[in-house]
């Protein structure tokens, strides 16, 4: 534990933390500093500032070892020997380890590389070289391992007396690195003394899950008016549960809600259940703070679309977008031996230049093969593609789909804890979070309206969940062709297609009488007889006041406005406690047009 800060302690230390001097001592003797400790604690952090504050002259050469491939530090490759002329075989190391000036090499994340790394960075460790050369004569002054010991992120445990007697190991806590310091500043003019001494009040297995980097992602949220809850990671398709674990092993009393609004209360903001169009909204925030986020939903539900159309919108530009499932390394960056004999790397143009980027990766948890993902590891994590910062990158969005959707398994890969954290905002996105219905309606007009009365009033819940939007726009494209509509729906297999009776929207594309807002449209004033009629029975209104509240809150925004005169004449008859749900939970284009509508009954 730190001397300088205790468990209870709500002030972040004014002094340089464990951490700190342990760096500076292994720089001035010249040791091999190995460092463990729980992930999301700063320790990476903690060499990024105090490097900078402390040693100006010296640069930090971060290499993270759960991205590397064999050719990223080291490779074989034939050079013309400046004496005779001829072609011989030279080991090209990377370009990173020639700065020209005094270097700290950093190799994060040691435990997590394959096997043939590890080799590698053993030599490194050990005799501060790499193949035929010697890093001190490149200008290197420390060298620094770091990683967790949970089994369950990496690869191996080092075992070998003969590599184990070459490290000052370090094991630390949160307490040993100056977190605390860092979020007061980060977050001014917050007092975060409060949240400080409400983190220390926890267990340790719960101050294990709300690590300090997922505080931060907490507070951020916190600042942009969004659910607090967005700053907890999604650990294999599931939000990450503050509960502390029961004797038996299993998870105890969920202490999650309990947490965040004493957080929210803490820094006097309000911890809202929801926000109206959050993907909209937590893109836009992206651009605005260079966050990473990921967004996972169910397949078909428009959220790629909608999120390349806001990034579009707020950068001007067209997002770079990578399909995972077909995405190479090569497709990324390569190395390639440079004029100086050093081994470099090349970055893909869309990465270069000084224009402003976002990038989307698309189906994020699908990756084509560890390499590529590995490379996209660093990239999440660091902003950075085989050392090199990418230029002017102002956001990063994730999408991805749940491991089980309508009780079937999806092909998506599992992660765990430490690449979860990496998020900023972490949403589960709902088909009704993303607006699809008024894109099918501009684009398909009538058609898209049948379509999409029959999805909201013909079919229950379950039905839905099966016809996303995409599906919706195959039906409404083979209605027009004059095919059987079956053929559009999601096919199982042996015959099966997905388990919706497709007959009352048959019915409805051939003319049967079906009430919609077109329909009270056409005869409005036999409506608001009806609608009379019933307030006049009850002030809670009767069948027909849930016929008409019901066409109105399904209704699209381009709809309502398109009959605004004729919402107008029925929304005033309706009961007031109805009328009041269409402001609740509505984005805030709805609450607009509402209450535009509320402020014309009370002059009509």
């Amino acid at each position: 534990m730190s001397t300088r800060t205790t468990t209870t302690d709500q002030r972040p230390a004014t002094g340089p933390s464990r951490l700190e001097s342990f760096i500076d001592a292994m720089i001035d003797m010249r040791q091999t500093g190995q460092i463990f400790g729980e992930h999301g604690i700063g320790k990476t952090a903690t060499f990024f500032s105090h490097l900078a504050r402390t040693r100006p002259d010296t640069t930090l050469v971060y290499v993270p070892a759960a991205n590397l491939t064999p050719d990223d530090l080291l490779v074989n490759a034939p050079v013309r020997d400046p004496h005779t002329g001829e072609l011989v075989l030279r080991q090209l190391v990377m370009s990173r380890l020639r700065p020209g000036r005094p270097f700290v090499l950093l190799i994060d994340d040691s435990l997590q590389a394959g096997d043939t790394i590890q080799s590698q960075l053993m030599q490194v460790a050990c005799n501060w070289s790499l193949g035929e050369h010697d890093l001190r004569a490149l200008g290197c002054v420390g060298v620094f391992l770091t990683d967790n010991e949970s089994l369950s992120e990496t690869s191996a445990r080092r075992g070998d007396l003969a590599l184990l007697d070459r490290m000052v190991t370090l094991r630390i806590t949160a307490n040993d690195t100056s977190w605390r310091r860092h979020l007061a500043a980060a977050y001014r003019p917050w007092d975060l003394r409060p949240v400080f001494s409400l983190w220390a009040s926890l267990s340790p297995a719960l101050r294990e899950l709300l690590s300090p980097r997922t505080l931060d992602h907490v507070l951020a949220n916190a600042r942009e008016g969004f659910p607090l809850r967005w700053g907890l990671p999604l650990v294999d398709g599931e939000r990450l549960r503050l509960a502390e674990p029961g004797p038996d092993g299993r998870p105890g009393q969920n202490r999650t809600a309990e947490i965040l609004d004493r957080i929210a209360a803490g820094v006097g903001v309000a911890n809202p259940a929801t926000i109206a169009d959050p993907v909209r909204q937590v893109v836009r925030a992206a651009l605005r703070n260079r966050w990473t986020v990921l967004l996972q939903g169910p397949p078909g539900c428009g959220k790629t679309e909608l999120v390349r159309e806001t990034v579009r919108e707020g950068l001007g530009r067209d997002a770079l977008y990578f399909s995972l499932p077909v995405t190479n390394v090569e497709d990324l960056c390569a190395p390639v031996p440079s004029p100086d004999g050093t081994l470099d790397n090349l970055l893909a143009a869309p990465f270069t230049g000084p224009d402003p980027k976002a990038i989307v990766w698309d189906e994020y948890n699908r990756p084509k093969d560890k390499a590529a993902f590995a490379k996209l590891m660093e990239v999440t994590q660091e902003w950075s593609l085989a050392g090199r910062r990418i230029e002017n990158l102002r956001a990063q969005i994730a999408l991805q789909n749940p491991p089980y959707h309508l009780g079937r398994k999806l092909l998506v890969s599992r992660n765990n804890i430490a690449q979860a954290t990496r998020f900023t905002a972490s949403l589960l996105v709902e088909p009704e979070d993303i607006p699809a219905n008024e894109w099918l309606l501009a684009r398909y007009g009538q058609d898209a309206e049948t379509v999409l009365e029959w999805w909201k009033h013909d079919i229950d819940e379950e039905g839905r969940a099966w016809i996303t939007k995409r599906t919706l726009e195959r039906l409404i494209k083979l209605h027009r062709h004059g095919l059987p509509l079956e053929m559009g729906m999601v096919y199982l297999g042996d015959g099966e297609y997905a388990p919706v009776s497709l007959t009352a929207l048959v019915d409805r594309f051939r003319g049967r009488p079906v009430t919609g807002l077109r329909e009270l449209a056409r005869d409005v004033g036999a409506w608001e007889v009806r609608l009379r009629r019933a307030a006049a029975h009850s002030v809670e209104g009767c069948d027909d006041s849930d016929v008409v509240h019901q066409i109105l809150a399904n209704a699209e925004l381009s709809q309502l406005k398109r009959h605004r005169a004729v919402v107008t004449r029925l929304a005033v008859l309706l009961p007031a406690k109805l009328r009041a749900t269409y402001l609740v939970g509505a984005s805030e284009q709805h609450q607009r047009y509402w209450m535009r509508v509320f402020m014309e009954m009370r002059g009509s």
